[in-house]
């Protein structure tokens, strides 16, 4: 059997596999993408019920991909987001939190249904001659050599590159064969996700309602639906899992409201356990990790997809530059750059809503008042509440080329 060759192989082509191999390869590299999942199981509507908030961060980087035009269609610009803290007995908190798109002069994100996402990436990376997706096939091992590294499929074929990146999910049998070790622990949540149709518009804007169980997100999408990312402690979430149909509306409406007129569940539901993880390094020689195989945060700001495409933004730019210095893309100085400019950024937003998760998943009085308290101080004061504002839009720090719209 002859070896295939390319200068990079990739392993998982989920969201963040297939945006890194994109970049790489409109960059002028070869790349070969590897996944076990067919195609057509993934883009099934069934395959994942969630949906995505790309920050405007993310959206300038697949605008400069190629990928927006096959998105655009499938997204819902968020214009508000309004925050809140109440428990399902009491009254909501006196303050509150909004954020208005309007005071930064574009869209705070948009909202996009992952089955659209992945399609998108596929329509893309099917015009690209120096792209090669190898489907169902997943990379079984990885060995690095002083000259390249030698990738084996799982039917024993090799691809021979310089450099291999792993982006094959939160337990990564990649990063687990390189023997890099995680930090990590499982919430006592469970995340439910389902899509709800309303009869008033949502005029984009995103709620997010913070319960003692949990985060309870009403994320606008088009038309008058809305993707529930609703966060449940992990013994409750089976048996809500099961009602009746009329049961778990009532659920929905409960946490709904009415500002929003009749709600009702349109379609199936999915739910998905919640952990925490941080990988202890990120790169080996000629091998780096991207995207949840890196790290996996808990959904409370919706940013573990933007927090992964930073990874392939940054990942693409330090290796094509490298390329065309005519350096080894597979160094380990190279990649260590890399790995500098991802972990503090992963270490802090993952410490972040981690923290947020704590604060706000309880009823305590004295917490839930210096929380409230704290919500509107955000509020009040305008240079921090488009701060955080900027933040949530991934405008913050150093942005690699993509994330600003430019080639990489």
């Amino acid at each position: 059997m002859t070896d295939r060759k390319a200068d990079v192989v990739v392993g998982g082509g989920g969201m963040v596999g297939l945006t890194l191999a994109i970049a790489l390869a409109k960059g002028g590299l070869e790349v070969a993408v590897a996944d076990p999942a067919p195609k057509a199981a993934v883009l099934d509507a069934g395959f994942d019920g969630r949906v995505s908030a790309l920050a405007y961060s993310s959206v300038r980087m697949f605008e400069a991909l190629g990928i927006w035009p096959h998105l655009a269609e499938h997204a819902q610009a968020i214009n508000d987001i309004l925050v809140t803290d109440a428990g399902e007995n009491r009254e909501a908190a006196p303050f509150s939190l909004h954020f208005d798109h309007r005071e930064i002069g574009e869209p705070l994100g948009h909202i996009v249904e992952n089955r659209y996402i992945r399609s998108a990436l596929f329509a893309v990376a099917e015009t690209l001659p120096n792209l090669s997706l190898i489907a169902p096939m997943g990379v079984a091992g990885v060995k690095a050599e002083s000259a390249g590294v030698i990738a084996t499929l799982a039917n024993g074929e090799a691809i021979r590159a310089s450099l291999a990146v792993a982006a094959d999910g939160r337990e990564s049998p990649l990063r687990v064969a390189q023997g890099i070790g995680v930090v990590g622990w499982s919430y006592p949540q469970t995340g439910i996700v389902a899509t709800a149709e309303h009869e008033k518009p949502h005029n984009g804007v995103a709620y997010e309602h913070f319960l003692p169980s949990g985060p309870f997100a009403i994320l606008p999408m088009t038309g008058n639906r809305s993707s529930l990312v609703w966060t449940e402690k992990e013994t409750l979430a089976p048996a809500m899992m099961k009602l009746p149909d009329d049961e778990f509306d009532a659920e929905i409406a409960n946490r709904f409201g009415a500002h929003l007129g009749m709600t009702k569940a349109a379609g199936p539901r999915w739910s998905y356990p919640l952990k925490f993880h941080l990988a202890r390094d990120y790169v080996r020689p000629r091998f780096a990790l991207a995207g949840d195989s890196a790290h996996g945060i808990h959904p409370i700001a919706g940013q573990g997809l933007n927090l992964g495409l930073k990874d392939a933004a940054a990942l693409a730019e330090v290796t094509l530059d490298a390329a065309r210095l005519g350096l080894d893309i597979g160094a380990l100085d190279i990649l260590k750059r890399y790995e500098r400019w991802r972990r503090f950024d992963a270490l802090a937003l993952a410490a972040a809503t981690d923290g947020l998760n704590r604060l706000f998943s309880n009823d305590i009085a004295p917490l839930r008042f210096a929380r409230d308290l704290g919500m509107g101080i955000v509020d009040s004061v305008g240079p921090l509440r488009r701060f955080f504002m900027r933040h949530a839009g991934g405008g913050i720090g150093k942005l690699p080329r993509l994330l600003k719209g430019e080639a990489a």
